[in-house]
């Protein structure tokens, strides 16, 4: 049996037989006997997953690649759409490092003091104000009082035998275990 990676075989009808050789002269007579029944039958080369003429043609590089270029891709343009955020990235850390390495070399006394969206088009914000005329914090809200109207007390709901498995425990005190020499 030829390996099976690399063989002769016998197309008839559009459709791989079981015929195969390693050597195209051992299909030779069954070819013809299938080619009576089959003027359509084919002998071709199969290698590395394809059918070929020959095992020269299988071999050439040029038959391998094609007439495309190693840029060539099936279906179509194969960008990154991501690609545009990579670079935008990439560009804004560009320039927070040049804009440090100038922070850097300018001498101490004549750099400006670093603020917050320094360089950028993001609008400072107005100083908080202080003292007594400030808006409070919610947690300084004084609690809502409840709206005005007879107030009644609760009634008590009658008596009536607890639930299985309702029983609580009253709260009892935790106890305190003194502690004993380690070991």
């Amino acid at each position: 049996m030829p390996p099976r990676y690399a063989y002769w075989t016998i197309i008839a009808g559009g459709l791989p037989t079981a015929f195969r050789a390693a050597v195209r002269e051992e299909l030779l007579p069954t070819f013809q006997r299938i080619k009576e029944k089959h003027p359509d039958a084919q002998m071709k080369y199969f290698a590395r997953g394809k059918l070929w003429e020959s095992p020269e043609a299988a071999r050439s590089p040029e038959k391998r690649m094609g007439t495309r270029s190693r840029d060539w891709r099936p279906g179509g343009n194969h960008r990154d759409p991501r690609q545009k955020f990579v670079d935008a990235k990439k560009e804004r850390n560009a320039a927070m490092r040049k804009e440090r390495w100038e922070r850097k070399q300018t001498p101490r006394g004549e750099r400006k003091p670093w603020m917050r969206g320094q360089g950028t088009d993001e609008p400072a914000q107005p100083p908080r104000p202080r003292g007594p005329n400030r808006e409070p914090k919610p947690s300084e809200d004084p609690e809502p009082t409840p709206p005005p109207g007879k107030e009644q007390p609760p009634t008590p709901s009658p008596a009536k035998p607890p639930e299985r498995g309702s029983r609580r425990r009253g709260l009892q005190p935790q106890r305190r275990f003194s502690k004993g020499p380690r070991r």
